[in-house]
């Protein structure tokens, strides 16, 4: 085991360029859907009066413990944090007598502390086991999920999620090497197989990357996940507040850009042509990439892509509607990872 795994300090991304955009009112009240180590959250704070009030979430207990215990806990009257998934933060905000948030921040992927402590698993760098779960109070790991899947739901998963262009290869041989009664149990495991079924690899990146990438998001269900919290901030922010939302990756940035460029514009039912158009329910403010010192400091920065939108003055819709487009979105998403997971 590293040396360095568990002891792991997190450099938080893009800090004032999210803040600055995501605090409006220092009498507001803040959603930070992904606190981690606390960067965000501590800046957040830094910038609101007595009136303002901050609450965070975090899907990961070590994060939450970190927050509330230990040295670096966060002791203010006006900061509160929860153990969730982000998804869930309008039912975490009703708990909290929040009625309607002036913004919210979601900083996805995966945090320092998490890649670089072995026993999660998340990183191929680290010898351990191949968990991959950012709340490992529940679900299954990647370890448990290669050892009961089929191949096609391997290969799919890995393709959808890394866009790898070997994930057939990739899930042959994981299975081949599970009917050989040696199943893919540990990071050292599937990065070895991975190198050898991977015949070329891209300049500078580890053969690994895109599988281990995949297993993550799909273990952590983060897509689905991503576009039901986006859904819920139309519902849950005040006209004029603001969605900050920082991605890593490519299958993240798309559905953020997606959603924010079909809510910046008025929406036509084409079934029903004399009905009235869905009014332009945000409004898109910002793109956002780290400058070179940034990158140069922390390379885990140089992905990142910092997207900002308003909210408009438009009355959202009713309750029934504020749910549909989450419930659709959950059940494909759901009956996608049925048909994996069969």
């Amino acid at each position: 085991m590293d040396p360095r795994a568990g002891q792991a300090q997190h450099t938080t991304v893009l800090l004032h360029e999210a803040v600055d955009a995501l605090v409006t009112s220092p009498d507001g009240h803040y959603v930070d859907g992904t606190y981690g180590r606390g960067g965000h959250a501590r800046l957040i704070l830094a910038g609101l009066s007595p009136a303002g009030r901050l609450l965070a979430i975090d899907r990961d207990p070590a994060a939450v413990a970190h927050a509330r215990e230990g040295e670096e806990r966060i002791d203010d009257a006006r900061f509160a944090i929860e153990h969730a998934a982000f998804a869930d933060f309008p039912s975490v905000l009703a708990a909290h007598g929040f009625d309607h948030i002036d913004g919210l921040l979601l900083d996805l992927g995966v945090s320092s502390p998490q890649i670089d402590t072995a026993e999660r698993g998340f990183s191929f760098r680290f010898s351990g086991p191949l968990d991959m779960r950012m709340d490992t109070t529940r679900g299954e790991s990647a370890a448990d999920f290669l050892a009961r899947a089929d191949e096609r739901a391997i290969a799919e998963v890995v393709r959808d999620y890394g866009e790898e262009r070997f994930a057939g290869p990739i899930a042959k041989a994981i299975v081949a090497r599970r009917d050989e009664g040696r199943a893919v149990r540990t990071t050292d495991d599937l990065s070895e197989l991975v190198a050898r079924a991977v015949k070329t690899r891209e300049p500078g990146q580890n053969p690994a990357t895109r599988t281990f990438q995949a297993l993550r998001i799909f273990v952590n269900a983060e897509l689905a996940q991503l576009e039901q919290a986006l859904e819920a901030a139309l519902e849950c922010l005040k006209p004029g507040g603001r969605l900050v939302v920082i991605s890593f990756h490519s299958l993240e940035d798309r559905i953020v850009k997606t959603f924010v460029a079909r809510e910046s514009r008025e929406l036509v039912d084409r079934r029903a042509p004399f009905a009235p158009a869905r009014p332009m329910r945000l409004r898109a403010l910002a793109r956002i990439k780290p400058g070179a010192a940034e990158v140069a400091a922390n390379p885990r920065a140089r992905s990142a892509i910092l997207r900002v939108a308003e909210r408009t003055e438009a009355q959202a819709p009713g309750p029934d509607a504020a749910t549909a487009a989450p419930r659709r979105r959950a059940a494909r998403t759901a009956g996608k990872a049925a048909g994996k997971r069969s």
